[in-house]
């Protein structure tokens, strides 16, 4: 599968972005779908994540209240949407698949597929 991901961009702290991730190749509904992110000079961490089916989602602790990931399979779309940012937000946002079962979400080894990354820029 393929991974194009888009809508990071330059905003203001207090902004909002929506980031989307389209897929091509294999039938999206059989993928479950994480958001990680990258700031300068720091390891990849986890930011979010949805199963296949939709029905559960999984967001790590500096995510909870302020990011929401979602998915539309008849679009081949998965969604970050980020309220009320912050500098430290500041980060090259990647999305990336899965098909391995079982799945915890937030380890980047358990997704076998990986966009380009799109970066978001915080502005204080």
């Amino acid at each position: 599968v393929q991974l194009q991901a888009s809508g990071g961009g330059l905003v203001q702290a207090g902004g909002s972005l929506r980031l989307s991730c389209t897929a091509s190749g294999r039938p999206f509904s059989s993928y479950n779908m994480g958001w990680f992110r990258q700031a300068p000079g720091k390891e990849r961490e986890f930011v979010a994540a949805i199963r296949w089916s939709g029905g559960s989602t999984y967001y790590a602790d500096s995510a909870k209240g302020r990011f929401t990931i979602s998915r539309d399979n008849a679009e081949s779309t998965v969604y970050l949407q980020i309220n009320s940012l912050k500098p430290e937000d500041t980060a090259v946002y990647y999305c990336a698949a899965t098909i391995v079962r079982p799945w915890l979400g937030f380890p980047p080894r358990e997704y076998e597929y990986w966009g380009q990354g799109t970066l978001v820029t915080v502005s204080s």
